[in-house]
């Protein structure tokens, strides 16, 4: 069999960001981790952002973040541009510069042949080279199931991070990249259908995005990724103190999500996305319109306060309510 011939997402439970620990159970085990404190740590654990950043002095800051899961797509090169460029997000979501990134590896080495890994590793490889940070090893180790993923370390001015607890009143509420990933991919799980327009969204990388944010002085934005817009969101507006308001009919979808989402192709994570934000929404939408916009997507666009040319504008942020998220 060649490497291609592996059906990778048959080898694992779940795929992709959907696999995330579901974030109330997380917030729940890791409120109560304090680390050696320091006045140079600037993201920590507090708001849930998408990387840690600790200032080196007073023109450069250092963002860590990792990221791996199992098989999202069953192409084993696919599977190691979107692993890839979702960990890298993680950076651009922070204003960040990516630098340097290892390897993460998990491999059920007597199931998938080596050869089969080699094709995910060079995937990774070549989205990280578009990138222009250099892959400088990695760790693996022998897995029941495959996963693949990265450590990326990046660069920014401390003076100039996008943060998740920044969003104003006022600001507008833009997306970089339509939803529907995580339908579109529980549907090829299923069923083995390609749609090779969620992976060309997938492997698109965040630096566009976080080009023209900081072009434009923009302070606040996340990623979109296993908790879906709504659960990124909520983090974002949470830590923030304001209320976001969504213009449903404004945001934007791949093609085919809502034919996958009526077929019935909605993952737990999904379902336990809606569950979490619920109690702290308004929304005068129908379900099937939660479940897209909960839908947990793996390597998603940046959530930004302001406007960019690379991004939809889908709402508003406003004073806070007695909600933080209203749904029109």
């Amino acid at each position: 069999m060649t490497a291609t011939s592996y059906r990778l997402t048959q080898y694992a439970h779940g795929g992709g960001c959907a696999c995330k620990i579901p974030p109330g159970e997380l917030e729940s085990v890791v409120s109560a981790l304090i680390g050696v404190p320091s006045p140079d740590l600037l993201v920590g654990l507090a708001d849930g952002d998408d990387a840690a950043v600790i200032r080196l002095d007073d023109q450069r800051a250092l963002i860590s973040t990792a990221d791996f899961f199992t098989p999202v797509v069953d192409d084993p090169y696919d599977f190691g541009r979107i692993a890839a460029a979702n960990a890298l997000s993680d950076v651009y979501a922070m204003g960040g510069r990516p630098v340097a990134a290892i390897n993460l590896v998990g491999w059920p080495r007597e199931v998938l042949p080596v050869e089969v890994l080699g094709e995910v590793l060079r995937g990774g490889l070549d989205v990280a080279a578009a990138a222009g940070c250099p892959v400088a090893g990695g760790h693996s180790i022998d897995d029941p199931e495959p996963k693949y993923g990265m450590a990326v370390t990046g660069l920014a001015h401390p003076d100039r991070l996008l943060r998740n607890d920044s969003a104003r009143a006022g600001d507008a509420l833009s997306l970089s990249k339509p939803l529907g990933v995580g339908v579109l991919n529980n549907r090829h799980k299923s069923t083995g259908e390609v749609f090779d327009h969620a992976i060309a969204s997938m492997v698109e990388l965040n630096r566009t995005a976080c080009d023209q944010a900081l072009q434009a002085g923009l302070r606040a934005a996340t990623d979109v990724t296993g908790f879906g817009l709504l659960g990124h969101l909520y983090k974002m507006a949470r830590a923030s103190g304001v209320t976001a308001v969504i213009d449903a009919a404004a945001v934007p979808y791949l093609e085919g999500a809502r034919a996958a989402l009526a077929a019935g192709f909605v993952s737990g994570g999904t379902r336990r996305n809606l569950d979490w934000v619920r109690p702290h929404l308004q929304a005068s939408v129908d379900e099937d319109e939660l479940l897209l916009l909960a839908d947990a997507q793996t390597s998603g666009g940046l959530l930004l306060a302001g406007e960019v040319a690379a991004a939809s504008v889908i709402g508003e942020f406003v004073p806070r309510r007695a909600a933080v998220i209203e749904i029109r």
